[in-house]
């Protein structure tokens, strides 16, 4: 079957094919594109007109169609227009996943303005970091994000507040939603550039302060071809072999995916809602993760596809009310974010009645995937994550950026259309990241003789605790205003249900002694909640370091026990 899947992709990449590939020069670099990709996210939206009588957007009890999607999102841009957006301004995003959120995402792109995706467990004091270094002219945000920016409004005189679901209450200096919907109906006429920024997201990354990520035009629509064409390689390749998997869909079946995880993220925005949208499916949202609702929806809305976290599969497969839930119409259950591993890719497919197992490897700065694979090609090859997508040249490499030989473990570096213009006002970031195009992934990999990538271990400093990105030193400088600190370091450990979890080892100072209760505490008015440390070790002999003078974090996770930690 593997022979087939080489044939089908070279097939469905040739000349004339849709997903026939060409080499721009791009910012100085070569980079692979797709020739027949729309120009921006602008022509994907207004395609979308012609499913006008389809359903759309559903949460709780609202349904929304397509016309009516449209209605609003030109409203939205009219109404941001006359607040002086212009192309190439900003509007920040700071909700729960509404459907206000994909709303506000289409009106903003489609007028050539560019969206910035405020993460919604952050505390009001990193909400001013990311205002400050993105400088929006406009916040949409729900009623708690509103909250949270009043308390700090004083800093940003001239944002403009427009609030969603505000309740009976609207606060001074914050605009209605239903004045915002209620505008003149008119889409902006505007001419987009594909390499013109289309989302900011923000990133923790490896160094310094989270860094807003640029996410481009071409970026976002090459990353919505690569997910056609997986779907399209994996179908084609298994006809081609005489195989049958799980996981098809009749040609006029239409899509319908649960939204499980945030919207401003890759994951939930850019592989799963634009995706939806992009074929005329249907998108439901919820409030919030809990996996006997979404069983419930699941079986209520004929749910076709669900594609988030990996432990978000494995809760509703562990939930009481999976047995008695009728889940045949899923087709596709996986994701990305975090390690698809291998027991829960046997578990998907040994349990799921007409489901194929799928994941996703990709990361904020490739506006999506690098690779995917799905069905029987997953259940064959558990511990790999795919080839690189059409878009991407890939090699794995040492130290020195060579590229090491087929089989051995080295940094995987990407290059292609795909990844990102940048970090925002971050120019050494960017380098430090970017070379002659090539995405230092901070992933060690190495690859097999048929170029599938097998994930490895990861070269960054970060945890990854269920789909979110926690920067240790952003962690160790917190603990470290603890005047009782003398030493810490911050790493992940192992977490059956969430991935990773986040630990600390501390080091008192002499004569102090470290309260944890009370470190936690304070640590909860400096960053989101999912940052603070489950596993905390105060230690009584100082952290072993290496020659450089480093803490050695490997040698400290080893020599403690989960069963030790506070």
């Amino acid at each position: 079957m593997y022979e087939e899947l080489k044939h089908t992709w070279d097939e469905l990449t040739a000349p004339g094919q849709l997903f026939e590939i060409e080499t721009l020069q791009v910012r100085g670099s070569p980079m692979r594109a797709y020739k027949h990709a729309p120009a921006s996210l602008r022509d994907i939206w207004m395609g979308t007109a012609a499913f006008q009588d389809r359903e759309y957007l559903i949460f709780q009890q609202e349904r929304h169609t397509y016309a009516r999607s449209h209605q609003f999102t030109a409203s939205i841009a009219h109404w941001l227009a006359e607040q002086g957006v212009q192309p190439g301004d900003r509007v920040a995003i700071a909700m729960r996943n509404y459907p206000e959120w994909m709303l506000a995402y289409w009106a903003v792109v489609s007028m050539g303005a560019v969206v910035v995706g405020m993460n919604a467990w952050w505390v009001s004091q990193e909400m001013s970091y990311a205002l400050k270094d993105s400088t929006p002219k406009v916040l949409i945000a729900d009623r708690e994000r509103v909250a949270q920016f009043l308390e700090i409004a004083d800093e940003f005189p001239d944002i403009v507040v427009a609030g969603v679901r505000l309740g009976d209450a609207v606060p001074d200096r914050v605009v209605d939603w239903a004045e915002v919907i209620n505008s003149k109906p008119e889409m902006p006429e505007v001419t987009i550039d594909p390499d013109d920024d289309a989302c900011i997201f923000y990133t923790s990354g490896t160094t310094g302060t989270p860094k807003g990520a640029q996410l481009t035009h071409r970026g976002c629509v090459s990353n919505l071809m690569n997910i056609g064409f997986t779907q399209a390689l994996t179908r084609e390749s298994l006809a081609k072999a005489g195989l049958k998997s799980k996981g098809s869909m009749a040609a006029d079946e239409v899509n319908v995916a649960l939204v499980a995880t945030p919207l401003f993220h890759v994951t939930g925005n850019n592989c799963v809602a634009q995706g939806i949208a992009a074929t005329g499916g249907k998108l439901i949202h919820m409030y919030k993760w809990d996996a006997g609702e979404a069983l419930r929806i699941v079986e209520e809305e004929k749910v076709t596809t669900f594609s988030a976290v990996p432990m978000m599969s494995r809760e509703m497969m562990l939930h009481p009310d999976f047995a008695t839930r009728d889940t045949s119409s899923l087709k596709s259950m996986g994701g990305g974010g975090a390690a698809v591993q291998p027991d829960l890719t046997k578990k998907l497919h040994d349990t799921m009645e007409n489901a194929a197992p799928n994941a996703g490897y990709g990361m904020t700065e490739t506006c999506g995937i690098i690779s995917a694979l799905s069905g029987i090609y997953l259940v064959d090859r558990p511990t790999s994550v795919g080839r690189a997508l059409p878009t991407f040249e890939a090699k794995c490499v040492d130290g020195q950026g060579n590229t090491v030989p087929t089989g051995e473990p080295g940094e995987l570096w990407v290059r292609g259309a795909c990844v990102i213009k940048g970090y925002l006002n971050r120019p050494e970031a960017t380098a430090e990241t970017i070379t002659d195009g090539w995405l230092h992934t901070g992933d060690i990999a190495y690859m097999d003789e048929d170029a599938f990538i097998h994930l490895v271990d990861r070269a960054k400093e970060m945890v990854l605790r269920g789909g979110e990105n926690v920067y240790c030193a952003e962690v160790e400088s917190a603990i470290f205003a603890d005047d009782a600190v003398a030493e810490c370091v911050v790493f992940g450990v192992e977490d059956e249900r969430l991935g990773e979890e986040v630990a600390a080892a501390i080091y008192p100072k002499t004569g102090a002694s470290v309260d944890v209760d009370q470190l936690r505490m304070s640590l909860r008015d400096k960053m989101a909640s999912y940052k603070i440390p489950r596993y905390i070790w105060v230690v009584d002999a100082p952290l072993p370091r290496n020659a450089n003078g480093k803490f050695v974090k490997r040698e400290v996770r080893d020599a403690l026990s989960l069963a030790d930690a506070v």
